[in-house]
């Protein structure tokens, strides 16, 4: 029986002008257009609420605490790749700092979004590197011990392919399925449209959520025919 490499050098990544077009939009309004899936969680957050990413994932799977394998990614990722890395949530010790987060944004990296802790938190808001991290923790990494590069991974919670659409901003990150990135992104320029003109109307004095009153009803708080 055939077994995939455990690196895989090679992925289809989300076309170039999807990204483009992508990075017009807030992480909500795309998780909104998605069904509200592929939301990562919430300790998955940006080092500064200014930084914003948008790109095709370039997975790492890595053990709790050993960052062989981001160093191995960061010498194979191409420009515009967003790295994701797997870490298991563990926050015991820092996988990535100043020196690998430097040369990512050498190598023209879209940014990294990493399910674990990293450090130099200060040294990165100067950096300006688009960097989402699950924590903070002065403690090195080990190494030592082999994972996977370009596999399917779970990142905060969120299932992400290779070339998978990844967004992220303050509020967070979400990863969109590479085939259905476009298709989300043509619901997205109706969702942004609904929005501005219920702001228009909010603005006018019109604040009544028309919707609610049935979906009280359907819900057992109101009786039928009873108002707010």
């Amino acid at each position: 029986m055939s077994q995939l490499p455990e690196i895989i050098r090679d992925i289809e990544r989300v076309p170039a002008d999807v990204v483009a077009q992508a990075a017009q939009y807030q992480a909500a309004i795309l998780s909104d257009v998605a069904g509200r899936r592929g939301t990562m969680h919430a300790r998955v957050a940006p080092v500064h609420h200014t930084m914003a990413v948008a790109g095709p994932a370039f997975t790492v799977e890595v053990r709790p605490g050993d960052n062989l394998m981001i160093h191995a990614a960061i010498a194979l990722a191409k420009p515009g790749d967003v790295l994701v890395i797997d870490g298991k949530g563990d926050q015991t010790a820092a996988l990535m700092g100043t020196l690998m987060l430097s040369a990512c944004k050498k190598l023209g990296l879209a940014g990294v979004v990493v399910d674990g802790a990293i450090r130099d938190r200060l040294e990165l808001l100067e950096l300006g590197f688009p960097v989402f991290s699950a924590g903070f923790n002065p403690a090195g990494p080990t190494k030592f011990v082999p994972g996977r590069i370009n596999h399917p991974i779970s990142v905060g919670g969120a299932v992400v392919n290779p070339g998978d659409l990844v967004v992220g901003d303050a509020d967070g990150v979400v990863v969109i399925e590479r085939a259905k990135a476009p298709a989300m992104l043509a619901l997205a320029v109706k969702k942004v449209a609904d929005e501005a003109a219920r702001l228009d109307a909010i603005s006018r004095g019109d604040t009544a959520s028309k919707w609610l009153p049935a979906a009280l009803r359907a819900a057992g708080v109101l009786k039928e025919g009873e108002q707010l």
